[in-house]
């Protein structure tokens, strides 16, 4: 059955994501408003009742904002760590509770909704807690890895495991450096529990590329930090230093922040 990719919207002004068949999604994360969501699924041909889950990464307002709405007024169940539910419950940008919708799960331990079958692991964050999500639904393994500090050992499995990679490419270390950003700011961006470069994502691509992997999608860049051809450069660039073509070996995206991308169909 034919899979479907889009992302909705990226950045630190929303984040959210959905993957599905013609029979049933799931959306990842839910940082921007109800309307927006239905409005580009509908445009998309995609229905808005066949979401069946909701799977949040961490609990920073861009990827929570309507979760409640979606949980507790839509009823589709919300998926995340015990430690991330508790976030969502402390934080003052979700109106509703999220009480008959919540759904816990742990890292590392597999469930499955519907035909997908789903991993969170631990994903280095400034968050009450953070992860990524490995899906897998027959041939195809989608690994998304949002907000991502540093690529730990347990994110580079995850996404050497994959055919189809969402990765994090936040900001440009030059254009951080002599930014507009507070001191405290850049600090906290380039740190280990931050986000990750355009650099450190090539040089993990460059180093990882497998046969397997078939496409790359880069998200999350930052508005001041980042543009998305200065992304896909970095990335093409590095990669091509090892042989690798963009366009004939793998597709690269560098998905736009506030602008719905393409919808994606793979076979």
């Amino acid at each position: 059955m034919r899979l479907s990719f889009l992302s909705l919207a990226n950045g630190s002004s929303g984040n959210c994501y959905y993957l599905g068949t013609p029979e049933f999604g799931i959306l990842i994360d839910a940082g921007i408003g109800i309307r927006t969501i239905k409005k580009v699924l509908k445009e998309r041909s995609i229905d808005f009742s066949k979401i069946m889950a909701v799977l949040i990464t961490h609990d920073h307002a861009d990827h929570i904002k309507t979760v409640g709405c979606l949980g507790e007024k839509h009823y589709i169940p919300v998926y995340t760590t015990e430690a991330v539910h508790a976030g969502i419950t402390r934080s003052r940008y979700v109106e509703e509770t999220l009480i008959s919708s919540r759904r816990v799960i742990c890292k590392e331990e597999p469930f499955e909704i519907r035909d997908f079958r789903i991993t969170a692991f631990e994903v280095p964050h400034d968050s009450s807690d953070n992860v990524g999500y490995y899906i897998e639904y027959h041939h195809h393994k989608f690994t998304f890895a949002t907000d991502v500090g540093h690529i730990t050992e347990t994110v580079k499995k995850y996404l050497c495991m994959a055919n189809h990679v969402i990765i994090e490419a936040n900001y440009d270390e030059e254009m951080l450096r002599f930014g507009t950003y507070p001191s405290f700011l850049k600090e906290r961006v380039a740190s280990p529990t931050g986000h990750l470069s355009n650099r450190e994502a090539a040089e993990f691509l460059a180093r990882n590329y497998h046969l397997g992997l078939k496409n790359i999608w880069l998200y999350h860049l930052s508005r001041d930090n980042n543009h998305p051809e200065l992304a896909s450069k970095t990335i093409n660039e590095r990669l091509y230093m090892e042989g690798i073509r963009v366009g004939k070996d793998v597709t690269l995206t560098a998905l736009k922040r506030t602008t719905p991308s393409d919808l994606f169909y793979f076979e």
